[in-house]
């Protein structure tokens, strides 16, 4: 049996006991979190949120991509958050890639990735750029509720990023 009809099978397990919990799609908390993709971080448990709470917006290293700000305009514009939290993470695999990786990939496969890769070093400095990244974007006009932080993958705890510059 592959993953996938691992998953499925598990989803029919979950839809017998399922009933509507009878909600829309806005969030109770009236918050969108960013954070990245890595499967060591439980956001739902690491932040106390329950089904419903927020909107969840994940990528590689939690990076305000043009593609986040497109779910992010989405989520204040037409589904009511004001409040915007990004989560980066300690021991990050971005912090391993350079932007090589995209010409590695044209190499292989004969054609140069649209995107860029995000990578960085410094996990404060990328968490201080994407919070400036949603605090200067046109499209998004609640921007006075930015908060960034670290997960630290080893102790569960987050560290917020430049608390007094908000």
């Amino acid at each position: 049996m592959s993953v996938t009809d691992q998953l499925v099978k598990s989803n029919r397990d979950y839809a017998t006991g399922f009933t509507d919990p009878g909600m829309d799609a806005r969030p109770v908390l009236g918050v969108a979190v960013v954070a990245c993709m890595d499967a060591r971080i439980d956001l739902h448990a690491a932040l106390g949120l329950q089904l419903g709470d927020c909107h969840t917006i994940r990528n590689a290293g939690g990076v305000v991509t043009d593609d986040t700000i497109r779910s992010l305009t989405i989520s204040q514009r037409a589904l009511g958050t004001r409040s915007v939290i990004l989560i980066h993470h300690t021991a990050c695999g971005l912090q391993t890639l350079t932007e090589d990786f995209r010409t590695e990939l044209e190499m292989e496969v004969g054609q140069r990735p649209a995107w860029a890769v995000e990578s960085f070093r410094d996990v404060d400095q990328d968490v201080r750029q994407s919070m400036q990244r949603v605090r200067t974007n046109p499209f998004l006009p609640h921007t006075d509720d930015v908060r960034g932080f670290v997960f630290d993958v080893r102790t569960g705890l987050l560290r917020e990023i430049d608390r007094e510059a908000r």
